[in-house]
């Protein structure tokens, strides 16, 4: 029973009893009766609440599966260049002027100086001298002292500034004739190897030896046929790091030495299933690949597939533009960016 309902049986049966001494006027007292008789009357005619029975189903327990992407571990896996890049023919033509410019503003050469008079060397330089008409041997036919000095600009494309044709005449000048009680010979000059290699002639993109001036990357063809950098899923708290270590020993073999370039990824690609995978006994549903590529390079030795770990069929060193034929173009857009123009 609330406070304000007993006061206001107090008040009323004070009403019932008044009292000379009471405090409430008569007016206050008949309003009081009113509310009061009001209030008994709406109490006394409502009825009980009927009970409802109310259907409560069966609560079942549902277990709800856990949605996530599988990480995973790439290696970029690169050589790097051997040699020094190819010349454009701009860049030619203007290395050969600053050295026929140099030739110009250098002192003449001084012969007694370097040769002896009438000896086999004074003999052979004034023969090499009358062909090339300088000192110098890698020029071309040029006399600096001429009438002609000027005129010492080539065009784009001009065969003297080739470097093949720069080494040629290098080795032809080295070449000495002897005369060991016989007819003149001239002495053999070891010649430095071409640019181009065997592997480049036949097209061997599984060597090493293949585009010298050029980065080479490592892509591996997997069981369904596709083509990328070698990659596997993580085990357990395992780093990037130690997971591109592993996966380089589990797809290449232990031939190669290798290191890894730092502890933060250069790329990653994702990549999203048709349809969610569930493994069997897993509670978590897979929407897909998240795969984060680390940078190695490769110091020595080659791949080898041979007993691999992840199903992979087949191996290439890439140049970037190769690369690119080769794999998705989704997977393409993703890993553009990490590699070399060079």
């Amino acid at each position: 029973m609330s406070r304000g309902y007993s006061k206001s049986r107090r008040l009323v049966s004070q009403l019932n009893r008044p009292s000379p001494d009471s405090d409430i006027c008569g007016s206050c007292l008949l309003t009081l009766r009113r509310r009061y008789a009001t209030a008994t009357a709406a109490a006394a005619s409502s009825p009980e609440p009927i009970p409802i029975a109310q259907h409560i189903p069966p609560v079942t327990t549902v277990t709800a599966l856990h949605q996530a992407y599988q990480i995973k571990a790439g290696v970029v896996l690169s050589r790097p260049p051997i040699l020094t890049r190819d010349l454009h023919p701009f860049e030619k033509a203007f290395y050969l002027y600053q050295r026929r410019l140099n030739e110009r503003l250098a002192l003449p050469f001084t012969r007694y100086f370097y040769y002896q008079k009438d000896t086999p060397a004074d003999i052979d330089w004034k023969k090499k001298i009358k062909e090339r008409l300088t000192a110098a041997r890698d020029i071309g036919v040029y006399n600096a002292y001429g009438k002609e000095g000027w005129n010492d600009e080539l065009l784009v494309g001009a065969k003297e500034s080739e470097p093949e044709v720069q080494v040629e005449a290098l080795l032809k000048d080295a070449e000495v004739e002897t005369e060991d009680e016989g007819p003149v010979k001239k002495a053999k000059v070891e010649k430095p190897m071409p640019r181009v290699t065997e592997a480049d002639a036949t097209g061997d993109m599984r060597s090493l030896n293949r585009l010298m001036a050029r980065t080479l990357y490592l892509v591996v063809k997997g069981s369904e046929g596709g083509w990328g950098f070698p990659s596997g899923v993580l085990m357990g708290k395992e780093s990037l790091q130690r997971g591109a270590e592993r996966l380089l020993v589990q797809a290449a073999g232990v031939n190669m030495n290798t290191w890894i370039v730092g502890h933060a990824p250069v790329g990653h690609h994702n990549l999203k299933y048709p349809k969610p995978r569930l493994e069997e006994g897993s509670e978590i549903q897979q929407l897909g690949e998240k795969i984060f590529f680390m940078k190695a390079r490769i110091m020595g030795g080659q791949a080898n597939l041979k007993d691999n770990k992840l199903g992979l069929a087949e191996f290439k060193w890439l140049a970037k533009e190769e690369l690119e034929k080769e794999v998705h173009p989704h997977y393409w857009s993703s890993v553009k960016n990490m590699l070399v123009e060079r």
